[in-house]
């Protein structure tokens, strides 16, 4: 498969970009590509993309990597919302059984509303009475 990536060029704290067409299965610092579209310095804010053959390589079927696909949007090569190139901080959270199951309380309680039904369920009474059960205390 093809990618439209960038390949680092530069030294060191002086990074620039080259963007590239390669075999997505061969490393970009191994300096086999397949065309050289365009460079991108993020220092001195300067951009060279040739737009012709980008197209060409994406109708080709050429995949583009996250950084390079919002790169194409902010200078309107191709149309569509900037993707989140950034880790997420913190994991998705589940919802808990406890919500679940205030939720289920909640549909319930919401259908007997709507159909004004009211379901009243006997209350269990074992017979004997626990206010009355003696408290056992530390010194007897």
């Amino acid at each position: 498969m093809l990618k439209i990536r960038f390949q680092r060029i530069g030294r060191r704290k002086n990074p620039s970009f080259r963007i590239i067409v390669a075999q997505s299965t061969i490393g970009p610092k191994s300096g086999k590509f397949i065309e050289k579209l365009g460079f991108y310095n993020p220092i001195e804010k300067t951009k060279g993309i040739n737009k012709d053959r980008v197209l060409y390589w994406i109708k080709q079927g050429a995949m583009m990597s996250d950084t390079s696909h919002n790169l194409f949007v902010s200078e309107k090569i191709i149309e569509g919302k900037k993707k989140n190139v950034l880790p997420k901080k913190t994991p998705i959270k589940k919802e808990t059984e406890d919500k679940k199951e205030d939720n289920t309380v909640k549909k319930e309680q919401s259908e007997e509303k709507e159909t004004g039904d009211t379901i009243q369920e006997p209350i269990a009474d074992s017979g004997e009475d626990d206010s009355e059960a003696p408290k056992s205390e530390k010194g007897e």
